[in-house]
């Protein structure tokens, strides 16, 4: 019987090879062989708001009939790395990415971006050329990097689109305010204290206390706390890029006004779980009247052209510190000016090209002047098929945008000035460093104003100032140790393969020398006995080589990383136990408290979570008629994909009564009943870990199962017993139905505790996929995964990410051998009795 599916397997086998080598000799004889030279293009995407993009991209295939452009969004140009690195590391790299200017610096400097100085230089005269007069200081700099070691320069990017920041005010709830000037006109902020002031009228209130309209809000639309620290002339970085100087005294100064709005306001918490309904297009706040003021760039007047033609709104620089102005509302330096931030996209080469010389002469097309025109007469084309307005974006070159309004400018004065405001706002623009820790700083200045704005518990007895002081110190710490490591860098020596391979190579050996003893114990076997143990080994082969080739070898790479500092570029850097000792010393914030996080889902989560399944299994126990029916109805929640799930729940445990399902039941009840208002849930510290253990207890389902099983193993004689002693119900489920399911109880708890601490997608939903914001609320549901992706995969601290994942698999070992320890002294088996 043994030869007979042992010759059938081979045969399955065989015919399978046979399948798939046909299908690839068949498909690569019916392949079309082009002689076009073919240009993958990375973050572009076609679609009803993109038409002149296809225009432009049409244009250019006509102009270079050899060359065909392959326009991929790959969701790659933004803060994302994964997907570019993946591909550049592979070497099947894109010809060309649209990427954030912000970002171009820290690709530079891991040398995954192409210089282009020398295309620059070569077609500088020639058509199309790209002139670094020709484009906007802030745009071309930021597309700029130095490197802070060799100080060697060059241009890795060409700026495309661009974009900036200003004040947007709704002018009707300023006259019925009383916010205007002599003339009766509304009347917008200048500085600070006016915007406060202002904000405060603005602002209306339920009768629940929850906001009914909101003046201002400081990190809404657009906004956050760069632009803050530059209206205070503040910067986060030395001219020379070494120093982080994200803690000094102008930057604070800055955090401290943005504490200050909030709090006056009623509270970042109370602002942000009336901020989390906000939604888009044409029940955009703005619109609606929901928000009287916000500091947004400048392609929200599309929006507005859109979904809110009639509004009577004005758009002016956003508001600088009061002591800038003098009491006739002008600057007291005559050079001084108001400030923008700008930002955008460019075009640049990643390392590995194929076909470097023809990405060259897209990225000429796609910045010069007449392929700006071409784009918007082909949008505004479009748009007027759908009876949609149009105005053009503005672009990075100055050229461009001369010749695009010239032919396709805003037709009506409500939105040719503020669109002429805001390029001309452009020549005084600023940008984020360009410094290969730019994402690092963004992050830490992210997590400064998140802690400071929600006057975290880690700064007690602190005030606003010196809470905001810590903050950004704690932020400047961090970022100053990434810039030491690589000006430090050279200190630690290259790690020689010939360690990491000797030692595999010994492992192997002993692997192959264990299975050759197994192969000789079968040899050794009876006829009937090898042939089952071969067939054994057949069948457990498949799994045994994915351990081998997926898994043990990711196991050793990890464990040699983990003492090395490596960024998937280039080779490790031995550093001992450098990782380890930030881990557990200076970074060890984020340890205890991605720890404290879990501890806390542990304590409550779990045996409520325990509790609810057995529960809902001990009455799905019973004898009713259509029990099938109702298992399955309470278990199907468990087999919904946790994407969904997570989604789902971010919607019904969404902080707005408007948005979320819970809280406008809680609106139409409690807070009609009571004048309660509902909690923040997701959007506020205290509320965020509780909303995630509710969230978990949606999938009881799973859990039911293994303890309906366990119900149903309790022997019916220790009932009928009990019954004959007087118990009552509680006494026979303490005596009987507890001791006998301890098994299941032990079960859950070893794997609910393994799972709490691998938690990793329900919080990676709820983030919105961005590891770069924070994870809740000050970091509420930071947890130690979510932690080893943000710098595994966000700042490709490989070695790093390995350090934390050896520490997790350590503690995750203590704990289930601690479990099991001590389980003799509470499990039950049946077997144990003698």
């Amino acid at each position: 019987m043994l030869s007979i599916l042992h010759f059938q397997l081979k045969k399955s086998i065989l015919l399978v090879l046979f399948a798939l080598l046909a299908t690839v000799l068949v498909g690569c004889e019916n392949t079309p062989v082009s002689s076009k030279q073919k240009i993958v293009v990375w973050g572009l995407q076609y679609g009803e708001e993109s038409k002149g993009l296809e225009a432009k991209v049409h244009s250019f295939e006509k102009m270079h009939p050899e060359i065909e452009v392959s326009i991929l969004s790959m969701g790659a140009g933004g803060m994302n790395p994964q997907k570019l690195m993946t591909a550049i590391v592979g070497n099947v790299p894109p010809d060309v990415i649209a990427q954030d200017r912000f970002t171009i610096g820290d690709w530079a400097s891991r040398e995954t971006f192409r210089s282009l100085d020398d295309f620059i230089a070569r077609d500088r005269d020639k058509p199309y050329g790209i002139k670094a007069e020709d484009f906007y200081t802030a745009c071309w700099n930021e597309a700029t990097y130095t490197n802070p070691i060799s100080g060697e320069k060059g241009v890795f990017a060409v700026p495309s689109g661009a974009d900036d920041r200003a004040l947007y005010y709704n002018k009707k709830l300023f006259k019925e305010a009383g916010i205007v000037d002599e003339k009766g006109e509304a009347k917008p902020p200048q500085t600070w204290e006016a915007l406060l002031a202002d904000a405060k009228k603005l602002t209306k209130s339920n009768s629940d206390g929850t906001f009914d309209r909101i003046g201002f809000i400081p990190n809404y639309g657009n906004s956050w706390l760069y632009i803050y620290s530059w209206q205070n002339n503040g910067e986060f970085m030395s001219p020379d890029g070494r120093t982080c100087t994200m803690n000094e005294t102008k930057n604070v100064e800055a955090l401290d006004y943005m504490v200050k709005v909030y709090d006056e306001l009623g509270g970042v918490t109370k602002i942000d779980a009336f901020a989390s309904g906000f939604q888009a297009n044409e029940l955009d706040p703005f619109l609606t009247g929901k928000v009287a003021m916000k500091t947004d760039g400048s392609w929200v007047l599309n929006n507005i052209a859109r979904y809110g033609p009639d509004i009577d709104f004005g758009v002016v620089p956003a508001p600088v510190p009061t002591e800038r102005l003098n009491r006739t509302g002008r600057f007291k330096d005559e050079k001084d000016t108001y400030i923008t931030w700008a930002g955008g996209f460019s075009y640049a080469i990643p390392r590995g090209s194929k076909n470097a010389g023809a990405a060259w002469e897209f990225i000429k097309w796609m910045a010069s002047p007449e392929a700006g025109v071409i784009e918007a007469v082909a949008q505004r084309a479009y748009n007027v098929t759908k009876n949609r307005p149009f105005n053009p974006n503005i672009s990075a070159n100055r050229k461009t945008n001369a010749a695009v309004f010239a032919a396709c400018g805003p037709k009506t004065e409500k939105f040719r000035k503020p669109m002429a405001m805001f390029i001309e706002m452009m020549e005084f623009a600023r940008f984020r460093p360009v410094t290969f820790v730019g994402q690092r700083l963004w992050d830490e200045h992210v997590h400064a104003f998140e802690y400071a704005t929600h006057h975290a518990t880690q700064y007690p007895g602190l005030s606003v100032h010196d809470s905001s002081l810590k903050a950004m110190t704690d932020g400047t710490v961090v970022v100053q140790r990434e810039l030491d490591k690589v000006f430090d860098g050279n200190k630690f020596k290259l790690l020689d393969p010939r360690v990491p391979i000797t030692v595999a190579s010994s492992i192997c050996v002993i692997a192959l020398g264990y299975l050759g003893w197994r192969f000789y114990s079968v040899l050794k076997l009876r006829r009937l006995a090898r042939q089952e143990a071969t067939a054994g080994y057949f069948f457990i082969f498949p799994w045994l080589f994915g351990f081998v080739a997926l898994t043990a070898g990711p196991i050793i790479a990890s464990m040699f990383l983990s003492f090395c500092d490596y960024d998937v570029l280039h080779q490790a850097r031995f550093v001992g136990f450098n990782n380890y000792a930030e881990l557990l010393g200076r970074d060890s914030y984020y340890l205890t408290k991605s720890l404290t996080n879990v501890i806390y889902i542990s304590a409550i989560g779990i045996p409520l979570g325990m509790a609810s399944s057995l529960a809902v299994a001990m009455l799905l126990n019973t004898k009713v008629k259509g029990m099938a029916f109702y298992r399955t109805f309470f278990y199907l929640p468990s087999i919904v994909p946790v994407v969904a799930s997570a989604m789902l729940w971010a919607w019904v445990l969404n902080g707005d009564p408007n948005r979320g399902l819970l809280n406008a039941m809680w609106k139409s009840s409690i807070g009609v009943w009571f004048h309660v208002a509902p909690p923040g849930w997701f959007g506020a510290e205290e509320w965020a870990k509780p909303g995630l253990i509710m969230q978990g207890l949606w999938g009881a389902g799973a859990g039911m199962i293994l303890w309906l099983a366990g119900l149903q193993g309790v022997p019916e004689h220790l009932y009928e017993a009990a019954d004959l002693d007087g118990a009552n119900w509680w006494q026979k489920f303490k005596n009987v139905t507890l001791p006998m399911l301890s098994p299941y109880i032990f079960f859950n708890l070893v794997n609910g505790t393994i799972g709490a601490l691998q938690e990793f997608d329900r919080v990676y939903v709820l983030s919105g996929g961005d590891p770069s914001k924070p994870i809740g609320p000050v970091d509420s549901l930071l947890m130690p995964v979510m932690y080893l992706f943000k710098n595994a995969f966000q700042y490709f601290k490989m070695g790093y990410a390995s350090a934390l994942a050896w520490i997790l698999f350590i503690i995750i070992l203590v704990l289930t051998l601690i479990q099991f320890k001590l389980a003799p002294r509470w499990v039950y088996y049946e077997s144990d009795q003698k």
